[in-house]
């Protein structure tokens, strides 16, 4: 049996979220950016997709950190890749922040107004893509965006489009918008993703198994891994296929990153047996406990 850290996308973030973390973390992380990283996580500062990714990324790395034991894989949804990459140790931690900066400003001016994402929950994968055929066009831009479970996907793309999707399904099922500012995992991204790309430097080969969630099987190619980094804002992420493609290869220990327990809903749909548990509202005895009971059984 095996263990998986799971690192979650943009929407989990939180006013406040940097404030209780340790000092050398957040001393490191600002000294790669050049600015406080104290100030990135006020309400007002949230507003900003830089903010929101950097404060996901540092929560991810100093939360992973504190557990000190290291697991047999790890993924990430979406900016969550990236703390997974750097657990992983295929990405410097210093690197990572300056990448995601990058990342969060190219998002963030590619679609400053007008656009965002929005969870459907209830009507099955076909159905959403069914309705997204009908929608999309040049005025209505709108694409597949996630597929977090089987009665569960994200769309992305503009405003009035996704406001007919929700106008559409009113009655068999519930569209929610999300706190994402920005149309990503889908094409609308594939010319900010091609100026990530040739921010990158090398990586090295994972020592932990990277799973991506946008091929939902592991990478241990560097190149492929970079690859997988630099485009997975424009790629629709494959969440459900990830996870189940985990519980396949044996994992039965599932822990989710700060901040929020979202990733820990969706697994439990997959996870017929063993463990899925948030570190949010555990002893970190306890999850150091259950990582080191899972360590014992792999040897």
């Amino acid at each position: 049996m095996s263990s998986l850290l799971v690192f979650p996308g943009q929407g989990a973030q939180r006013p406040g979220m940097l404030h209780q973390l340790p000092v050398e973390v957040l001393e490191q992380a600002s000294e790669a950016l050049g600015e406080d990283v104290l100030a990135l996580d006020s309400a007002q500062a949230l507003e900003s997709t830089r903010a929101v990714q950097l404060c996901l990324l540092i929560a991810g790395v100093a939360h992973a950190r504190l557990l000190q034991h290291t697991p047999d894989y790890v993924a990430g949804l979406s900016i969550g890749a990236y703390p997974a990459a750097v657990i992983a140790g295929a990405l410097d931690f210093d690197e990572a922040i300056k990448l995601v900066s990058l990342r969060g400003e190219l998002m963030q001016n590619a679609y400053p107004h007008g656009y965002g994402m929005t969870a459907i929950i209830g009507p099955a994968l076909s159905t959403v893509e069914n309705l997204l055929a009908e929608i999309h066009s040049a005025e209505t831009p709108v694409y597949l965006a996630n597929i977090n479970a089987d009665n569960q996907t994200v769309i992305a793309g503009s405003d009035a489009a996704m406001k007919l999707v929700a106008e559409r399904i009113q009655g068999n099922g519930i569209a929610k918008r999300l706190a994402v500012s920005v149309p990503s995992h889908c094409a609308l991204l594939d010319a900010p993703a091609q100026r990530l790309a040739q921010a990158f430097g090398a990586l090295k080969p994972p020592r932990i198994t990277y799973l991506s969630s946008t091929r939902a099987r592991p990478i241990h190619n560097p190149e492929q891994l970079r690859d997988d980094l630099a485009f997975n804002m424009c790629r629709v992420v494959d969440w459900r296929g990830t996870v189940q493609s985990a519980y396949e290869r044996g994992v039965r220990l599932q822990i989710e990153l700060p901040p929020g327990a979202v990733l820990t809903g969706l697994s439990r749909r997959v996870f017929e047996q063993g463990t899925v548990i948030a570190c949010e509202g555990a002893r970190l005895d306890t999850l150091q406990a259950l990582l080191e009971e899972e360590e014992r059984r792999h040897r």
